[in-house]
């Protein structure tokens, strides 16, 4: 028997005697351990929240829009439980509490920005990134400052405190980020320009009124930032889609910037606000312009090949709902959630948010979870 052949048949032997590689899972209802094969690993994880959108949201989006979603091409949907460590508000989340258990796998109290019930910071997968050597990013349709992208890359006791956030922002070598909230930045009670600080930093700053960002070339050598308004970005309706956009760039970038991978999270911000609103238009409106974004996500990881998208929510806005007389192309919506006065607005609902997940590791994502195995799948899935 030749050598070659004999370490072959060593090989073979060692291969089939070798037990496959598990991850463990525990279950928070009733702590049972539970091992499933490891999948292939992303290279690249980028997050998609759709604030705001519950399933009704993405049934009113579809039919709007002639039966035909991006969302539609993912291979994995599974369920999440969103409820907050609040006595106060019981199961019904906020958007900070929501985003700090995708980013930090913690349940904490609404309004919380990256920190546990304690009001101590928790390390966020975006900071665990950053620290391997990742490329890092944030895209919003709100101020970069507000709850969701905050609870990424922030640690603060609330989410009102958006000059504090901001001050976050010069604590972390964060790649990319591009969102509204210019003036909690150059026009600040405590007199710093944080712009000019970032600038120092080594950073390449610019906003929506030196800039295009359709024609901005984004340069890879640098740090990015760009504010796409002072204070918050128009909604779809109004005709600034840029998020579509600003993702395709981010995507492009962010895998320039780091041959070791990267994390993106990328929020479609105001679909919230049109439940906030009670108004039907406005949430197709942000939801489609949101699918948009999404098939430009899933073009770039189809390329790619190394790339897991997530796409799901923080919770539902409104109690919305599909009436009845809803034909193609034109959508009647109806609201459950409570109209308060005082705040002149509908609030969240309790209900279970979709998981969609498409990519190498997807298989992790479905089933039904609570909303900090997103943090806890995500951090397992990149080997931290």
């Amino acid at each position: 028997m030749t050598k070659s052949l004999l370490s072959c048949l060593v090989f073979m032997l060692i291969a089939a005697c070798t037990p496959p590689q598990y991850i463990a899972r525990k279950s928070l209802t009733n702590g049972e351990i539970t091992r499933s094969p490891t999948p292939k690993r992303p290279k690249n994880i980028i997050l998609m929240v759709g604030d705001g959108m519950g399933l009704a949201q993405v049934t009113g989006g579809l039919y709007a829009n002639k039966n035909r979603l991006n969302l539609e091409q993912f291979t994995t949907i599974g369920l999440h439980k969103n409820y907050p460590d609040d006595p106060e508000d019981g199961l019904i989340t906020d958007s900070a509490a929501g985003a700090t258990s995708f980013a930090c796998g913690v349940k904490t109290y609404n309004a919380a920005i990256g920190v546990g019930v304690d009001s101590l910071p928790r390390t966020t997968i975006l900071e665990m990134a950053e620290r391997r050597g990742l490329a890092t990013g944030l895209v919003a349709t709100s101020n970069i400052q507000h709850a969701t992208p905050a609870s990424f890359i922030a640690h603060v006791k609330s989410r009102t405190l958006y000059e504090d956030i901001a001050l976050d922002f010069l604590k972390t070598d964060i790649d990319l980020f591009i969102g509204g909230g210019k003036q909690s930045f150059d026009n600040r009670k405590d007199g710093r320009n944080l712009l000019t600080e970032l600038t120092k930093k080594g950073y390449y700053i610019n906003d929506w009124t030196q800039a295009d960002l359709d024609t901005l070339t984004l340069p890879i050598s640098k740090n990015v930032g760009f504010l796409t308004a002072n204070m918050q970005p128009l909604m779809a309706t109004q005709g600034r889609t840029y998020l579509p956009l600003a993702s395709e760039k981010a995507c492009d970038f962010l895998k320039k910037r780091s041959d070791k991978g990267f994390f993106a999270m990328i929020e479609g911000s105001q679909i919230d606000w049109g439940g906030h609103a009670g108004d039907t238009d406005y949430i197709i409106g942000e939801m489609l312009d949101f699918d948009k974004a999404i098939g430009k996500v899933l073009d770039f990881a189809k390329r790619d090949g190394n790339t897991l998208v997530i796409v799901t929510a923080d919770h539902e806005t409104g109690g919305f709902t599909i009436l009845k007389g809803t034909q193609f192309g034109k959508v009647l919506g109806g609201f459950g959630a409570p109209y308060d006065e005082k705040t002149k607005s509908r609030y969240h609902t309790g209900s279970l948010i979709p998981v969609y997940a498409f990519g190498p590791g997807s298989e992790m994502f479905g089933g039904i979870y609570e909303n900090t195995a997103i943090f806890d799948k995500m951090k397992a899935l990149f080997g931290f």
